[in-house]
């Protein structure tokens, strides 16, 4: 995108759909679910070596080390058809906003610097709305996952110090955005955008979380070296709306699966939710689909899902979580580490916490993706299984209650 095509601020946001959209299913449960991690995948080029973990031929090897191999949308959409053909209905991409340029250390794409641009390095608005349209063509969906709760590593505290969590309360001293240009002249790899993003007060300043099982801290604190975003400030609040409003009018994108959810403040992250929905059930598309990551037991997921009947700030618009309890228990049974009796009483469980409703519809489930793969044996579908094993996880998946989604 030309400089003088950039958008800077959400006040220059059209969020009219004049063509018809692609509709949602009308229920997600009917859909497979296939997530990759846009660097990783494809590069579009058919003498590249496809990905088996090692660097090799120049593809996955990289003068800075650790970071971009180069895949691309481009490549997604040559492979399509490969994905459908293993039954997959839904793709779902890891974040695909514009990172900073430095040249390692965000392939992820969850470092985001400029909320209303694709990054250059895997692609262009064009590319993504290319992929959009041939998945549909195909009778596929598209999901994005996205971040909300924070930027990049956009900005640095005074004296550029790395501070830890201040459990008082007080904030540290902001130091300045990363830039070459001064305020008011940042150009596109400056700072943070959309503008509205570029003020103090659009961060909580309280420095990296250090016990991610602190409640105060995992909500207020920055995750590592990403800037908490103050979703309290309503220009804050409104401003990621409207971001994620703009991708479902431009991409015609079916769903979102949002990041670190338990980072949120349940009533903010209720109201973006909920106005996501609307959105996109205003234009047409009356399914739109979020789910989210929280990293948590049963009890815990239950305040985010089930019934609209729920009082105070319950997170009552995402649609389902990613199946964490499943995921903790599945891959020791499948390789004969625990007994079965696990999951009959995971499955008592669910029955017991939504007695009133079919629980099905709030899990997706999982056999292992890019950030579960700690454990020595945790490696299910990364060279870790053998593939008879990774065939009846998968078919396990494909047979139970839940949304599958295979990694």
């Amino acid at each position: 995108m030309s400089e003088e095509n950039r958008i800077r601020s959400i006040h220059e946001l059209d969020l009219t759909v004049t063509d018809p959209v692609y509709p949602s299913p009308s229920d997600w449960r009917d859909q497979f679910i296939y997530f990759l991690l846009v660097d990783r995948f494809n590069d579009g080029n058919e003498e590249t070596p496809p990905w088996n973990g090692i660097k090799q031929n120049g593809w996955h090897e990289n003068k800075a080390g650790v970071a971009f191999q180069g895949g691309t949308l481009q490549g997604i959409t040559a492979k399509l058809d490969y994905i459908r053909g293993l039954g997959a209905t839904t793709v779902w991409l890891s974040p695909v906003l514009k990172n900073r340029p430095e040249p390692s250390g965000s392939f992820h794409g969850y470092a985001i610097q400029d909320f209303f641009a694709i990054d250059p390095r895997i692609g262009t608005k064009e590319d993504m709305r290319a992929l959009v349209r041939a998945a549909h063509e195909r009778g596929m969906y598209v999901i994005l996952d996205i971040v909300v709760n924070h930027t990049g590593d956009n900005w640095y505290y005074q004296d550029d110090a790395r501070p830890v969590y201040n459990h008082g309360g007080k904030q540290y001293e902001f130091g300045a955005f990363r830039s070459e240009h001064p305020p008011g002249a940042y150009d596109a790899d400056d700072a943070v955008w959309p503008a509205e993003l570029q003020s103090i007060d659009c961060y909580k300043r309280r420095g990296a979380i250090v016990n991610w099982n602190d409640m105060d801290e995992s909500v207020n604190g920055d995750f590592m070296n990403l800037k908490e975003l103050d979703l309290g400030n309503p220009i804050v609040l409104d401003t990621m709306k409207a971001v994620y409003k703009y991708w479902i009018k431009e991409a015609d994108i079916d769903g979102y699966r949002i990041d670190t959810v338990k980072h949120i403040e349940d009533g903010a992250a209720a109201s973006f939710c909920n106005a996501l929905k609307e959105y996109a059930e205003s234009i047409g598309k009356k399914n739109f689909f979020l789910f989210g990551e929280i990293v948590s037991d049963d009890e815990t997921l239950r305040r985010y899902v089930g019934p609209r009947t729920q009082g105070g700030e319950q997170l009552q618009a995402l649609d389902a979580v990613l199946d964490f309890p499943l995921y903790f228990v599945l891959e020791e049974v499948i390789k004969g580490f625990v007994n079965p009796q696990v999951l009959r009483e995971r499955y008592d469980r669910l029955k017991r916490l939504y007695a009133d409703t079919d629980a099905s519809e709030y899990f997706v489930t999982f056999l292992d993706n890019h950030d579960q793969m700690a454990r020595p044996y945790r490696r299910f579908l990364h060279g870790g299984a053998n593939p008879i094993q990774v065939v009846l996880g998968i078919g396990y998946l494909l047979t139970v209650p839940g949304i599958p989604a295979m990694y």
